[in-house]
């Protein structure tokens, strides 16, 4: 009885190792539950518990990492049968560029990392004023975004801001800890500054991602099935993008200005001195033995964005291009020189393929389909505007190049049996591919780009947590929304 009794409590203690006992109890409470929903009530509703409780573990990302939790719930899917590992299997081959991308490209901009260092401190240090860093950022992250995979230039600025974390924590770390102390204070205020400016980029990507054909992956999708050209996406959905993207640029500076709960955080000037000195020492290296390391990265860094720019290949196939080429010329012959750069993706690759099994029980029970008929029993511009809404609410719960897939291919439907005409359906399209683009920024798990973010080594440094990110992207989200609502509604 005793050794039953040592054995349940070494069993407890390593369930979800030191997280919280109310955390272990709310996912024990989730396995339990589901089980009784599948055969009490049904796979259908079983399937909706599922999607909200695995929102539930993002949210507690700085509890606990998602995977075991998330992968816990994933697995119980299949054991119940409302999923199978074929279905993932689908899953992640359809997301196969995604996890291509996550392995190689966020590996290749570990190598590249020092010359992206000294051109965004450059940046940084040349602007004092923080509305008009957060401006620049988020103007310079949607034209990159615009072109370039947002996954990637969000791999390059948090590098960036980890960088300038680390460059104060080395001289920070040697003081005693002391709340009180103005040492702990500038490292609370640099904390604040850093989630505010890279919060500003990552809205910069989305902005920019709603632009061009080739921004966002639902664009290609939604452009190719309707057989639009570049200059034809633009014109079709410019007229909500561009309005959407200009309210966006111009709230940037205005959250910083007049101080919007969360924003408003300032780059105390001991850290700033450090980070300039930092920036002084790189530079002068550019004039001794460690230019060459600075060339041979400005040159690949030149190569990386012609070769996206003009997708020569798969976005994760170059960055393995990046990886091989630096390494060749810079004398990486060992196996430890690569471990390090590989760390900081594959966490998210494994939680990644966990939220496609979710997805495929999404997709095997059709939670979606009633939604969709519903939707289409609308008329006229309201139809429009509650397909936008709709697309952009389920976008927040789920992933937005799903759901868009899911719903430009009902709509195919609906026009194959001529329930409505040409012009219609590419309006249809638009709205689509819009709804799933702008309000998705209003949670992390809306997009690839802020989930990548909420679950990288940063977000803990930063106290960047589900919430924090949901607080300061609220006044972003509700502005762009209700722009994009009134575009569809009164200009489409």
């Amino acid at each position: 009885m005793v050794r039953k009794k040592a054995m349940l409590r070494i069993v407890t203690s390593n369930f979800l190792g030191k997280t919280p006992l109310w955390y272990k109890r709310t996912i024990l409470g989730f396995l339990v539950l589901n089980p009784v929903v599948f055969f009490g009530v049904s796979h259908f509703a079983t399937g909706w518990l599922l999607l909200l409780e695995f929102i539930f573990t993002l949210a507690l990302a700085l509890q606990c990492y998602p995977i075991p939790a998330g992968g816990l719930l994933a697995l119980q899917a299949v054991v119940m049968g409302i999923t199978s590992p074929q279905s993932i299997y689908n899953e992640v081959v359809a997301n196969l560029p995604t996890l291509l991308l996550l392995i190689f490209m966020v590996a290749g901009i570990y190598y590249i990392k020092d010359i992206l260092f000294l051109l965004f401190t450059k940046l940084f240090i040349s602007v004092r004023k923080k509305y008009l860093v957060s401006f620049l950022f988020c103007v310079i992250s949607a034209g990159t975004a615009s072109f370039l995979d947002a996954l990637t230039l969000l791999a390059v600025l948090i590098a960036v801001c980890f960088n300038f974390f680390a460059i104060y924590h080395r001289v920070a770390s040697t003081y005693p800890v002391d709340p009180k102390s103005q040492t702990h204070q500038e490292f609370d205020e640099l904390r604040g500054f850093l989630r505010n400016l890279i919060m500003h980029s990552a809205v910069g990507t989305a902005l920019g991602g709603t632009l061009t054909l080739v921004g966002e992956p639902q664009n290609l999708m939604i452009g190719t099935k309707m057989g639009w050209s570049f200059v034809e996406f633009f014109k079709h959905c410019g007229v909500i993008a561009i309005p959407v993207a200009l309210v966006g640029f111009i709230t940037c500076p205005l959250l910083e200005i007049f101080r919007a709960p969360g924003f408003g955080y300032q780059m105390p000037e001991p850290i700033r001195e450090l980070i300039v000195a930092d920036y002084n020492a790189k530079a002068r290296e550019l004039a001794g033995p460690g230019m060459y390391k600075y060339i041979l990265q400005g040159i690949v860094g030149i190569l990386l964005i012609l070769a996206l720019g003009f997708h020569v290949a798969e976005v994760g196939l170059i960055g393995l291009a990046v990886i091989v080429l630096l390494s060749a010329f810079t004398g990486m012959t060992k196996e430890h020189d690569f471990s390090e750069a590989f760390t900081n993706a594959m966490p998210f690759v494994s939680l990644i393929t966990i939220f496609f099994a979710i997805l495929a029980v999404v997709h095997d029970q059709h939670l979606l389909t009633p939604v969709i008929t519903w939707v289409l029993t609308f008329r006229g511009q309201t139809q429009l505007l509650v397909l936008y809404g709709v697309n952009g609410l389920i976008s927040m719960m789920s992933d937005s190049v799903f759901v868009a897939s899911i719903f430009i291919a009902e709509a195919e439907k609906a026009f194959n049996r001529n329930a409505f005409d040409t012009d219609w359906y590419q309006k249809i399209a638009v709205v689509i591919n819009m709804g799933t683009n702008i309000p998705s920024v209003g949670t992390p798990n809306g997009t690839a780009g802020f989930l990548f973010l909420l679950t990288s080594p940063l977000a803990p440094l930063l106290h960047l947590s589900y919430m924090e990110m949901v607080k300061l992207m609220l006044p972003y989200f509700i502005v762009l929304s209700a722009t994009g609502a009134v575009m569809v509604y009164f200009f489409l």
